[in-house]
């Protein structure tokens, strides 16, 4: 355990911010999967309706760093190429 007063608040504010960040790339994994969902369905409404949402969560957790913004890019990349089955 650190002593000094400024590294043990670091210590705190980065476990906030680690928990912080785990819950939402949770969500973006939970969000991915329900399009895998309606695809496997076969639901091209729900489909688009559920990628849309995750391309919003996505592209939020890349503007705040969360993840990085190629490896959004890379995950809508993905979900589209799902979507784009069931036309």
């Amino acid at each position: 355990m650190a002593n000094i007063k400024s590294q043990k608040k670091r210590i705190r504010t980065a476990e906030k911010a680690r928990m912080r960040n785990r819950a939402v790339r949770s969500e973006l994994k939970t969000l991915v999967k329900h399009v895998h969902e309606a695809v496997e369905q076969g639901d091209a409404d729900a489909a688009k309706a559920a990628a849309s949402r995750a391309y919003k969560r996505l592209d939020q957790a890349a503007a705040k760093g969360i993840i990085h913004k190629n490896q959004a890019s890379n995950r809508k990349s993905g979900v589209q190429k799902l979507v784009n089955t069931l036309n």
